[in-house]
C-alpha cells in the first residue's frame, strides 16, 4: 500500500549552474522548500509530494481494510478458511470507497430508474489517484473500459465471469495486498506460520488500537436504537454513512460476529436485527424515509453507487 509519509527528496541546488551565473543568484528570489520536523530539523521536500487537501480529510483506513481487520484473528493473523464471502464483499467495498472519495458515480440517465439498482451503470468522474494502490488500480481499469453496472464490476473484479475476454478485470490477491498495506501502516506485522504441509505468511495484529476503535464503532452502531447515535466524524465526509456501509459489509462478509463476541446472546440477537434493518434501509435509492443523510448538492449520484453496492450485498447467500 502506498504511503505519503516517510519520504523526502534531496535536490542539488547548484545543479545546472556554473560560475558565470553565480553573480545573478543573489538577485533571484528564493523559495523556501523545506519543512520542520517534530524535532526541529529542517528537511528538503518536493511540493509535488504533498497530498491534496482532500486526501487529508480521508480516514486512515479504507472500508476494505476495516472489514479485513474485523475478519483477522488477532494472534494467528489469518482469516477463517471457511469464509467464502469476504473476497466478493471486499470488491464491493472498493466501489463504495471510490464513490465516497468522489471518483465514480452513476451515469446520469433519467431512464436508469427503470433498471434495478444493482444493474445501473457507473462511470469515472475523477481519475486522480487516491494514493491507495488497490483503489487506483480499480480506477484505472474502470477508466479504460466500457461503462458497466455496479453488479457487473463486483463480479468481474472478483473473477466471477465465464467471459474469457474479461478475465483481465479480476483484481488478484486483494486480501494479501490489504494485509501488507496494514503492515505498512503499523497495524499488522508479518510472520510465517507452518500448516503441516506448507508455510504461509500470516499477519497478526501489532497495534490493537485501530481494531478496537472499529469494534467500538460497530457495537455503538448496532446497540443504539436511535440512528443519530451512529458514530460520526465531522472531519470525514459522509462519516456516518461510511460507518453504516462498513457494518453492512462486515455482515455480508461473515466477519461481523467477531466484533460482537463480547456481547451477551440477547444483545447479539438485537445487533443482528439492527444490521438487517440498516441493510434494508440503505440498500434502496433513495434511502428509506427513516434514514437521515445530509447529501451535499451534486453528490447524490456518488451515494447512489453506495446504495447499489449494499443492494448487491442483500442478494448474497450469507445474509439471505
Amino acid at each position: 500500500m502506498a504511503t505519503t509519509s516517510g519520504l523526502s527528496r534531496r535536490r542539488n541546488a547548484g545543479s545546472g549552474l556554473n560560475s558565470t551565473n553565480s553573480s545573478h543568484e543573489s538577485t533571484v528570489p528564493t523559495i523556501d522548500r523545506t519543512v520542520s520536523t517534530e524535532n526541529g530539523v529542517r528537511i528538503a521536500v518536493d511540493p509535488n509530494d504533498v497530498p491534496d487537501k482532500e486526501d487529508k480529510n480521508q480516514p486512515n483506513l479504507t472500508l476494505m481494510e476495516e472489514v479485513l481487520l474485523l475478519g483477522l484473528k488477532d494472534k494467528q493473523g489469518y482469516l477463517s478458511f471457511w469464509n467464502d464471502n469476504i473476497s466478493y464483499t471486499l470488491r464491493g467495498c472498493i466501489l463504495m470507497e471510490l464513490a465516497f472519495r468522489g471518483r465514480i458515480a452513476m451515469v446520469k440517465d433519467y431512464n436508469r430508474r427503470k433498471v434495478p439498482l444493482s444493474e445501473r451503470t457507473i462511470e469515472v468522474i475523477d481519475d486522480r489517484q487516491t494514493n491507495e494502490v488497490l483503489l487506483d488500480e480499480a480506477l484505472k481499469m474502470m477508466k479504460q473500459s466500457e461503462t458497466m453496472s455496479v453488479g457487473s464490476w463486483i463480479d468481474l473484479m472478483s473473477g466471477e465471469t465465464w467471459n474469457v475476454l474479461k478475465i483481465g478485470y479480476q483484481l488478484k490477491q486483494v486480501r494479501e495486498r490489504l494485509a501488507k498495506g496494514l503492515v505498512d501502516k503499523g497495524i499488522l506485522r508479518t510472520e510465517k506460520r507452518n500448516f503441516l504441509l506448507f508455510d504461509m505468511a500470516t499477519h497478526p495484529v501489532s497495534d490493537s488500537s485501530a481494531k478496537d476503535e472499529i469494534v467500538k464503532r460497530v457495537i455503538k452502531t448496532l446497540t443504539h436504537v436511535n440512528s443519530s447515535a451512529i458514530s460520526s466524524d465531522p472531519d470525514i465526509p459522509f462519516s456516518q454513512l461510511r460507518t453504516v456501509s462498513m457494518v453492512c459489509a462486515a455482515y455480508a462478509a461473515n466477519v461481523l460476529e467477531n466484533a460482537l463476541v463480547q456481547l451477551s446472546h440477547e444483545m447479539r440477537e438485537r445487533a443482528y436485527t439492527k444490521v438487517d434493518e440498516l441493510l434494508s434501509e440503505y440498500s434502496s435509492w433513495p434511502f428509506s424515509k427513516k434514514v437521515k443523510v445530509d447529501i451535499p448538492e451534486g453528490k447524490d449520484l456518488q451515494i447512489e453507487v453506495v446504495a447499489a453496492v449494499l443492494n448487491v450485498f442483500t442478494k448474497m447467500d450469507s445474509i439471505l
